[in-house]
């Protein structure tokens, strides 16, 4: 049987349908929402609202040097530098959405050596012959935005630039955090070396002593190169000491954006630990409106379902307004004349009608953007929540065996003084001396050790329960 043209028009239109019913049946991902935000009143954030604390807190440390740091630290750290960058680029992407939903005005020229068609709309003699075709118009177009596509996109910016903004305030909390705790970490090894100072001069004498008891017949040979022994090791110990005092003057330089040349300006820190900063008793009722990192998180979640609305926008047709007036001419000389004016004024619409099934991976794609957004400010919450919490546990803790580690401290003293007078009045051989000596060194390094932990921990909760931030005053893109 002989097939028509006819019939095969109509098979190859059937397997055309076809085709695009298959393609619009294959599996994409899903446009609804899967995660939720957490409820914060299953959060346990019972406490009472956190005191104001001063924007320079670390002035509460009455340390004159860690005030000059933390200025330099504000000018030059390099990456507070990029975040107030991030803040401007996210900024000037506002105003480009912005500018996009007003009327564009462009001018096009053009001049083209052309060969007109024969069998087209233009006559002979242009027809079949080479001729310059030149235009200058100016363009108009006003997209209306009918479906709130553009302010969707426009919205979606600036809660992007709210975000950037939160996370340089972020930066900032995180860089005076990290300033005030290394120059705690500088004072701790100074008090390390003093305690190595002193221990080495305390083995110094021990080796003395056992070489007068050995001069005398009092002692052997052996304890006088145990004591030996410990005094080297005692320098050893001093010499790392003073390595890592060196590595937080460096650590403290870079943090302010500055090289070697500031090295010799930073000295002993001088401030006052138990300083007191106003730290929370108790989960904060306020806690994840102090802290800008959660605010940046709710505006990723803002920015994602405004993008998920312009998403969902492609589905309608776009609406704009176009308009054009200018000039269109065969021949250079005829470009600018009366008789080449042009212009015209009309709508114009753009209705997706198959693509593939592009759109709604696109609105799928939106939707999962979404779902992370939240996923991430769900993870920023349980995280600070976490961390305030272990923050208050550390400080509470510190807090308590700072008194033992006193008495520790006072019994080994007092048991290397006797230990002393015994070896010095041949009572007892050098072993109890000894392990009386590195008691007291023990306890030393871990008084010295348990009161710069409290007062980095305390910093640490600062930090942690949002430190000086105020959302009221932040300088960021404001919705109209």
């Amino acid at each position: 049987m002989k097939i028509t043209t006819k019939q095969k028009s109509i098979r190859f239109l059937a397997a055309f349908v076809a085709a695009l019913l298959l393609t619009a049946c294959a599996d994409t991902a899903a446009t609804t929402p899967q995660v939720k935000e957490i409820a914060p009143e299953t959060l346990g954030l019972s406490g009472p609202p956190m005191a104001a604390i001063p924007d320079d807190w670390w002035k509460g440390f009455n340390d004159p040097q860690i005030d000059r740091l933390a200025d330099a630290m504000l000018r030059g750290n390099p990456t507070l530098a990029a975040a107030l960058a991030r803040i401007r680029a996210a900024q000037a992407e506002v105003s480009v959405d912005e500018s996009k939903d007003q009327p564009q005005v462009t001018l096009d020229g053009s001049e083209q050596r052309m060969l007109f068609s024969k069998d087209y709309i233009i006559p002979p003699p242009y027809g079949g012959s080479w001729r310059w075709y030149g235009q200058l118009t100016a363009n108009f177009s006003w997209n209306l935005d009918f479906w709130g596509k553009q302010a969707a996109l426009i919205e979606k910016s600036r809660d992007t630039a709210n975000a950037a903004a939160y996370d340089a305030a972020a930066a900032r909390l995180a860089l005076s955090g990290a300033l005030a705790q290394t120059t705690i970490d500088l004072l701790l090894a100074y008090e390390n070396s003093d305690i190595a100072d002193a221990t080495v001069a305390e083995r110094e004498a021990i080796l003395k002593l056992s070489q007068g008891r050995y001069d005398s017949g009092l002692e052997n040979q052996s304890a006088v190169e145990q004591a030996r022994n410990l005094l080297a090791q005692a320098r050893i110990d001093r010499l790392r000491l003073a390595a890592q005092r060196e590595m937080d003057v460096h650590a403290i330089a870079a943090l302010t954006g500055q090289g070697a040349a500031s090295y010799g300006e930073i000295v002993r820190p001088t401030p006052a630990l138990d300083a007191a900063l106003p730290l929370p008793a108790a989960l904060p009722a306020d806690l994840l409106s102090r802290r800008p990192d959660i605010l940046a998180a709710r505006a990723r979640i803002a920015a994602a379902a405004k993008g998920r609305e312009a998403a969902h926008a492609e589905y309608y047709p776009d609406i704009n307004i176009v308009a054009l007036a200018g000039f269109q001419s065969i021949g250079l000389a005829n470009l600018i004349s009366g008789n080449s004016f042009t212009t015209g004024l009309g709508p114009a619409i753009h209705l997706p009608i198959f693509d593939a099934g592009k759109i709604r991976a696109d609105y799928a794609g939106a939707t999962a953007q979404l779902d992370v957004a939240v996923a991430d400010y769900n993870g920023a919450v349980v995280g600070a929540i976490k961390q305030t919490a272990d923050a208050m546990t550390q400080v509470q803790s510190l807090e308590a065996r700072r008194g033992e580690a006193q008495n520790a401290l006072d019994s080994a003293a007092r048991a290397f003084a006797l230990a002393q007078d015994r070896y010095r009045l041949g009572l007892a051989n050098q072993l109890p001396m000894l392990t009386a000596e590195a008691s007291v060194l023990a306890a030393r390094q871990q008084m010295a050790a348990l009161i710069a932990q409290t007062t980095v921990q305390r910093v640490t909760l600062l930090l942690a329960a949002g430190g000086a931030f105020h959302d009221d005053q932040m300088n960021i893109a404001k919705r109209d």
